[in-house]
């Protein structure tokens, strides 16, 4: 049984975050993520997620083709979780281009194009002023 492995915050779940990860199912049998955790977030991109990482656990989990989910809690585990879910490919949006490819001696790396004009930051960024603009 082939194993896809994948991470992600996945806040403010969008069709990007599905397009990825149904892409990433289609490789394999089975697809397991991480999903990184609040206090990751925070260390990640500098501010909390607007969704608990239990949520995002809860949504990326209730995907048909999503087989596992799990808490990333660190960066420097990437390896360690390769190897425990037995990944025989590592799939990131390629945004991350060239950052994974150490791990390429444990399985198989693949970055997928990202959904253009579709980020979470961006889509917070059009809250933020749609909120700015009521008051």
């Amino acid at each position: 049984m082939k194993t896809i492995i994948t991470f992600g915050t996945f806040d403010v779940f969008h069709i990007g975050h599905l397009r990825i990860l149904e892409r990433a199912g289609q490789l394999g049998e089975r697809l397991i993520v991480g999903v990184s955790s609040d206090a990751l977030n925070i260390e990640k991109k500098g501010r909390s997620p607007i969704y608990s990482q239990d949520e995002r656990m809860g949504i990326v989990a209730g995907l048909k083709y999503v087989a596992g989910v799990f808490l990333e809690e660190s960066l420097e585990q990437k390896a360690d979780y390769i190897l425990r879910f037995n990944a025989d490919t590592l799939v990131m949006g390629d945004d991350w281009a060239g950052r994974f490819d150490c791990f390429s001696h444990l399985c198989e790396v693949v970055y997928f194009p990202r959904t253009p004009s579709i980020s979470t930051t961006s889509i917070i960024e059009v809250i933020k002023f749609k909120e700015d603009a009521v008051v």
